[in-house]
């Protein structure tokens, strides 16, 4: 089973050539131990992929978006989870975009090497969600320090990352004109913040993805760790948004080609009644469903990271590209399941971890209703709903 859309095929081999030292049985145990995959990571970093959007200037390859969405699509499709990694990817972006010179000169070499780590971002709150614009936890100016005190949710990676992209409010809701307004960006250094007013605690939870609840109690950071105007926060975050849900995207395109190769051959080969299962029209149609929807997904894909990349406006394409891959890979993902009977419930198949991984994104970054909500009254013009 092959993609009709063959973009990019040196960087699709040179990272299936390194995914391919880390297979199935890395994976499986990985996740049975609820463990993070450091080796994996580190490969990729040494090898490059993880600094790919950074200019060669600091030390990266200067890819672009969909460069960085075909890199996280063949770890999935590679039997991987991108989960572990994908943050530094879009985290990154906000730094690059909207840092200063010496906020970039400082962070973005020892990203790209390896020795920092940006994988972790806190945004969401437990009584927020993605109501971004009424988080309470703040960011108050004293002397050369900001003060932070609150409270974030499922937030990922904090044990395995060095730094963390910080959304807080420096002006009360209140006291803004626009609830988008008053809302700050800050580099937070983990190691330091956990001795000095951070509490990290894990939620353990039903996929492998390592995630935390966080509280900020009078955590100083200094001045200069604010990126780009004070307030300017919530317009800032977005463009990183609009590339986690492309690069999300990306991964669930990847999860679908793997589900789809699986169940292809799978059928083939099993025989029942005295024929391959393959044959009959009760598997073939909705595999053939399944592959359409990848498919179809992955142009959407395309055309958000082109966008993207060539900075404009691209809201409605990440998020209807992540609403498109994350349907096509569970419903991938079911099939495959199905098909393989209770061998598909079996650990050494690796189907149910992948099953369980792709489950996620029906939920996150963004869940399906927001995103039709997102459609209807922005592309729709229909009235807003909440």
């Amino acid at each position: 089973m092959k993609s009709t859309i063959n973009n990019y095929q040196e960087i699709r081999e040179a990272v299936r050539a390194l995914c391919s030292e880390f297979p199935n049985e890395y994976h499986r145990k990985i996740d049975e131990e609820r463990g993070y995959p450091e080796e994996f990571v580190d490969a990729l970093t040494q090898a490059g992929w993880m600094a790919a959007m950074i200019p060669e200037e600091y030390g990266g390859s200067g890819l672009g978006l969909t460069e960085a969405s075909i890199i996280m699509e063949e770890v999935n499709r590679s039997g991987g989870n991108a989960g572990a990694c994908h943050g530094q990817m879009y985290n990154m972006g906000t730094l690059l975009r909207h840092g200063s010179k010496a906020q970039k000169e400082l962070y973005l070499p020892k990203i790209a090497t390896g020795e920092w780590r940006l994988q972790t971002m806190g945004v969401t709150e437990p009584t927020t969600g993605t109501d971004t614009t009424k988080i309470k936890t703040t960011a108050v100016k004293k002397g050369d320090r900001y003060v932070i005190n609150g409270q974030k949710v499922f937030i990922s990676r904090v044990q395995h990352s060095d730094w963390m992209i910080l959304l807080a409010r420096t002006t009360p809701l209140a006291e803004v004109t626009k609830k988008s307004e008053g809302m700050s960006i800050f580099m937070v250094d983990l190691r330091e913040a956990e001795k000095n007013g951070m509490v990290v605690r894990p939620i353990p939870n039903m996929v492998n993805h390592e995630t935390n609840e966080i509280f900020f109690d009078n955590l100083e950071i200094p001045e200069e760790n604010l990126i780009g105007e004070e307030g300017k926060g919530f317009k800032y975050i977005l463009d990183g948004l609009n590339a986690e849900r492309t690069l999300i995207a990306a991964e669930c395109i990847g999860d679908g080609y793997w589900f789809m190769d699986r169940v292809t051959q799978y059928v083939k080969d099993r025989v029942v009644f005295g024929r391959p299962i393959g044959q009959n029209q009760g598997v073939q149609f909705p595999l053939a469903d399944n592959f359409i929807e990848i498919e179809a997904a992955n142009l959407m894909r395309f055309r958000a990271c082109e966008m993207f990349d060539r900075g404009e406006k691209c809201g409605a394409e990440a998020n209807m590209a992540k609403y498109l891959a994350a349907k096509a890979s569970w419903e991938a993902a079911n099939n495959c399941l199905q098909f393989h009977g209770g061998f598909g419930f079996a650990n050494e198949y690796d189907i149910e971890r992948k099953f369980r991984e792709t489950r996620l994104y029906q939920v996150a970054p963004i869940s399906t209703n927001l995103i039709f909500s997102y459609v209807a009254e922005h592309l729709l013009d229909l009235p807003r709903s909440f």
